[in-house]
């Protein structure tokens, strides 16, 4: 299986232990085939989502992965820049 498929990192993520349920995984291939972005916009976009709220919310997902999904986002570089630009942009609107 190739490293970089959104099948290798969701299993990767199930032998470090991090469990999602049938419908966490169903909605992450639904996700990614409804925004036709590569795989690897997918695999970003579930990584940031598990990192800034400790577990899966579709909702987070689907938002981070839109906003990614833009054809000018053309490197992983590019797209953490975006969410991180997004995070920031949300927390300073929340004080």
């Amino acid at each position: 299986m190739d490293r970089d498929t959104l099948a290798y990192f969701l299993e990767d993520l199930w032998s470090k232990g991090f469990k999602l349920s049938d419908e966490d995984v169903q909605f992450i291939y639904f996700g990614n085939n409804s925004s036709h972005a590569p795989e690897w916009k997918t695999i970003v976009a579930v990584n940031m989502t598990l990192k800034v709220q400790q577990s899966f919310d579709p909702s987070f997902f689907i938002s981070i992965l839109e906003l990614i999904s833009n054809p000018s986002i053309t490197s992983k570089r590019k797209a953490y820049e975006s969410i991180e630009q997004q995070l920031s942009i949300a927390r300073t609107t929340r004080n």
